[in-house]
């Protein structure tokens, strides 16, 4: 595919924007474009020129964009306040909400160079050293995450911190009601559960800067290291309860054992490998670096299934109607199948506690 026809890339409109930005890149020669495939949301491109240097470029998918999702001033807004504490995330450069240029806004970013681990190929290519230094990585960054003084980063006011976990709730149910392909019980029953938790928990939990998306394939390592270089997809990132990032991280996770995750065509058996850390392991060593209680890990646990659930059948729908770009292109089969096992797996998480609920 070349670059003039890339889906959802209107290219010379896009160049011609970009030479009015006063950006490092040579916007008066050709520019040539990639499209990042590995992505089921937002749709990524390099934009690359004659001199070999690059950008990054994020919009929205091309359809069923659910309401308040996808947001680039939102993610725009977020870089930069990372930039400003030096947290690892990649440098927001201009941001368009023309809509006219390319059909919806976007935001352009610096290119980070590095290894992102997104298939089972590549993670059982690492020795079990260097997947027990990835596992430590990939904690650390997050527990470092949630540790960030979010008054120095200017986003104090990103979020409302207090009933976040009911809101989460309210949101997704919300955005199931819009999204879903068909009815669902177990989703209708594992809502149902979820409300029943909530409920006796206190509204004033402890809060922090949280990322929304966080998991092995949204982070970049450096080329010969463990180090985690930059973490990426913040479109979703508010104030809320840091135990909800932790969630759907080990919601992401594979083990070996595993059965409902396994039918989930995302980060398929990513984790499973010899040293590579138990989801056990990833809760201590988070609770012990970030200094947090994780008392009601369950609960953020069961939610966070339900919303990947949520997730994954808006991609179904895009699927279904042919406007899903990247990795899921095409398959109008397997995405439903994963919102079936995530609210399974959200129902296992409220029968029997976190990390074993995931491993049904």
């Amino acid at each position: 595919m070349t670059s003039e026809d890339l889906p959802g890339l209107q290219l010379a409109s896009v160049q011609a924007w970009l030479a009015t930005q006063g950006l490092d890149l040579d916007t008066d020669g050709p520019l040539t474009a990639e499209l990042f495939t590995g992505g089921r949301s937002n749709v990524t491109y390099r934009l690359t020129d004659a001199q070999g240097r690059s950008v990054v470029l994020r919009r929205p998918p091309l359809g069923n964009v659910m309401p308040t999702a996808h947001d680039m001033a939102r993610e725009f807004r977020v870089l930069t306040g990372l930039s400003r504490v030096g947290y690892p995330a990649p440098t927001a450069l201009a941001l368009c909400e023309d809509e006219t240029v390319n059909g919806a806004p976007f935001l352009v970013m610096e290119f980070v160079d590095g290894r992102i681990i997104s298939s089972a190929d590549e993670a059982s290519a690492l020795s079990a050293d260097e997947a027990d230094a990835v596992s430590s990585a990939l904690v650390n960054a997050l527990a470092d995450l949630h540790r960030v003084d979010v008054a120095a980063t200017g986003l104090a006011d990103l979020g409302r911190p207090e009933g976040y976990l009911p809101r989460q709730l309210d949101r997704w149910t919300k955005q199931w009601d819009l999204t879903k392909t068909r009815d669902l019980p177990t989703m209708d029953a594992l809502r149902s559960r979820l409300a029943g938790l909530l409920e006796p928990l206190p509204l004033d939990l402890p809060w922090a800067l949280v990322h929304g998306d966080y998991r092995l394939d949204n982070v970049i390592l450096a080329p010969q290291s463990a180090r985690v270089v930059a973490v990426l997809d913040w479109e979703m990132s508010t104030l809320g309860d840091p135990l909800a990032d932790l969630a759907l991280a080990l919601a992401y996770w594979t083990e070996a054992a595993d059965t409902l995750r396994h039918q989930v065509p995302v980060a398929e058996h990513l984790t499973d490998g010899p040293g590579f850390w138990d989801r056990a392991r990833i809760v201590s060593t988070y609770a012990e670096r970030s200094g947090l209680s994780v008392d009601h890990l369950d609960v953020c646990t069961a939610l966070a299934c339900f919303k990947l659930a949520v997730i994954t059948e808006s991609i179904h729908a895009r699927t279904l109607s042919g406007q899903q770009l990247g990795t899921a292109a095409g398959d109008t089969h397997a995405m439903g199948v994963a919102t079936e096992s995530f609210a399974d797996m959200g129902l296992a998480v409220c029968a029997g506690g976190a990390v074993a609920g995931l491993s049904s």
